[in-house]
């Protein structure tokens, strides 16, 4: 379900600029609010400062969810993957779009601008904005599990 009243921030480098505007365009027109961190023009920019802007935005509770946006996503899904709380990961295929929110609480979709277009972008992107965790006891397990060890406490043998 597609929750038009929720807050996405969104932010990309250099190499994901263009692909970034035409997504910011795409979740106003389906009625999102949007926080659009930068970059603002194509020049040469590093995606972990946009992914800080990302996860500051979701950890203050101002954005429930973030897209990052670099040449082909897996910088933008590492950086952001050190934050507290940021669980990100590059989709380039729409089931692994809702798939991670409903299975793992995804909450920040890292898209490659140099790997897809921008009409699977959008799909993706609706996938992914459409999808709800589950909730379910064992999903809640394993998100414990990650907290722990993020935490420093977690032990990774079962």
């Amino acid at each position: 379900m597609i929750r038009e009243d929720e807050k996405i921030v969104i932010g990309a480098d250099h190499g994901g600029y263009q692909l970034k505007n035409s997504l910011v365009d795409y979740l106003l027109r389906l009625g999102y609010e949007v926080v659009d961190v930068g970059a603002y023009n194509d020049e040469p920019s590093d995606y972990p400062d946009f992914a800080r802007m990302v996860a500051e935005k979701i950890q203050s509770g101002e954005a429930r969810r973030g897209i990052l946006i670099c040449g082909s996503g897996v910088g933008a899904s590492i950086a952001a993957n050190k934050f507290r709380g940021i669980r990100a990961a590059v989709c380039h295929d729409t089931y692994s779009a809702h798939q991670g929110v409903e299975d793992d609480d995804m909450n920040v979709l890292c898209l490659g601008a140099r790997i897809i277009g921008e009409a699977l972008a959008k799909d993706i992107v609706k996938a992914y904005i459409s999808a709800e965790f589950k909730n379910k006891d064992r999903y809640n397990r394993r998100l414990k599990k990650i907290e722990e060890i993020e935490n420093g406490s977690g032990q990774t043998h079962p």
